[in-house]
């Protein structure tokens, strides 16, 4: 999506917090998979970048990457995974 695109950009804005909602009971549950496996899906050799400033160009994945919600209903798990972790 483009700069320009400022329907767009709003309705990304809006829409992106909705879906992580819909989706938090499984992100409680198993939040921190999901998420490496997507940022490995997003930031993986030969993907287009999600924020070109030079083309001004958006991708929806910026939203979601930089949305501190499914970081904080990604936080349990991720405690739990450090916490057995450091058990052995």
């Amino acid at each position: 999506m483009r700069y320009e695109e400022k329907a767009k950009l709003t309705i990304a804005r809006a829409l992106v917090p909705v879906a992580i909602l819909i989706s938090s009971p499984v992100l409680l549950i198993a939040g921190t998979p999901i998420r490496h496996r997507y940022h490995r899906y997003v930031y993986r050799d030969q993907a287009p970048p999600i924020l070109d400033k030079k083309q001004g160009w958006i991708s929806i994945h910026w939203f979601v990457v930089t949305n501190p919600l499914l970081e904080w209903l990604c936080w349990p798990t991720e405690s739990l995974a450090r916490l057995v972790s450091r058990q052995g």
